[in-house]
């Protein structure tokens, strides 16, 4: 896993300030132009130079002081970053000041100061909550805090701004998974292969899921003790068991067929559970459920199986109508998270 970062230089915003490039390159805008392009170049020591020099000329300008940290940070200079990106917090433009509180954060995490690190997300939020990236951030501390439920909460309003998400879908499945709710995960590690299907953490994500399917559950981390209360009282669980176990003397042809068949009796039994009471999950076992009533559900198998298993991709290249028809699904159809 990994927490995103971006330098963000809003020209627009500081337009007076950057207009002075015209004029002088030793104006506070062309110091901390240069900067830019030095530490792009990953010249770190240069550029904290050209920050330093526009600093001297304007000590409170927020952009040179973010910059300033984000170079420190680039350079793995973390203590010394922090009280820079502390007065880069006192901008007046909302959408800056998120991203000082969010470089603030990765600062922080990246020293395992956690607590710190979620206060500092939490702030971004409160300048800028329609940052995704932020949302995922924070899901991050949270997870590797051992807070999977926090974690998996923020990961699903990540989800909620940006349903194509890749990375935010797969920590959600994971953190619903280190908390053994074995129906949000199943359904997190299905849409993240259906979004995901041929790198090495789709294959990590399919053993997931075949874990959960075999009925395993993940042995708890030290630090964290998971309520046996909830994991046996979660209603998705008690589905998803009774579900598999009507499956259990039946006979496929292929494993292939047989997870078509898991995950068919899946989405039918998980998806008439009540939404009004479990509604995130719940809108993805929606989602899935309204596939089983295509013929999408055997090449959805091969396609999320193909990290793992080479008869799949076989599989999916010998019939390329099937997949052609599952992929016009996928495009056609989103999660409608409520």
């Amino acid at each position: 896993m990994r927490f995103y970062l971006s330098i963000i230089i809003f020209i627009c915003a500081w337009g007076p300030c950057f207009n002075a490039l015209a004029q002088s390159d030793n104006s506070v805008a062309g110091l901390i132009k240069q900067g830019v392009e030095l530490n792009n170049q990953k010249k770190y020591p240069e550029a904290a130079e050209s920050y330093k020099a526009a600093l001297a000329l304007e000590s409170d300008n927020v952009q040179a002081n973010y910059q300033m940290a984000f170079t420190l940070f680039s350079a793995g200079k973390n203590a010394e970053a922090l009280p820079f990106i502390e007065k880069a917090t006192k901008g007046n433009n909302p959408k800056f000041t998120a991203a000082a509180y969010s470089l603030m954060g990765s600062i922080y995490q990246s020293v395992n100061q956690l607590p710190n690190a979620v206060n500092a997300y939490q702030n971004a939020i409160k300048a800028d909550g329609s940052n995704q990236r932020i949302y995922y951030n924070l899901g991050i501390a949270y997870f590797k805090g051992k807070l999977y439920g926090e974690a998996e909460q923020t990961f699903a309003m990540a989800m909620e701004l940006d349903s194509s998400d890749a990375g935010s879908t797969r920590m959600y499945a994971l953190s619903a998974f280190h908390q053994n709710k074995r129906a949000e995960a199943t359904f997190g590690f299905c849409r993240f292969l259906m979004l995901e299907p041929n790198t090495s953490r789709s294959a990590e994500a399919y053993g997931n899921l075949q874990n959960i399917l075999q009925g395993g559950v993940l042995k708890p981390e030290p630090g964290y003790h998971a309520s046996p209360v909830m994991s046996s009282a979660d209603p998705g669980n008690k589905v998803l068991i009774k579900a598999l176990a009507g499956l259990a003397n039946r006979k496929y042809a292929t494993s292939a067929d047989l997870l078509a068949g898991q995950l068919k009796g899946i989405f039918n039994a998980v998806g008439n559970i009540p939404v009004e009471k479990y509604a995130f999950w719940q809108s993805l076992a929606t989602y899935f459920k309204a596939m089983t009533l295509t013929d999408n559900v055997p090449p959805f198998a091969r396609y999320i199986s193909q990290s793992a298993k080479p008869e799949s991709m076989k599989w999916l290249k010998d019939n390329p109508d099937k997949v052609k028809a599952l992929e016009n699904w996928i495009s056609q159809n989103n999660p409608k998270f409520l």
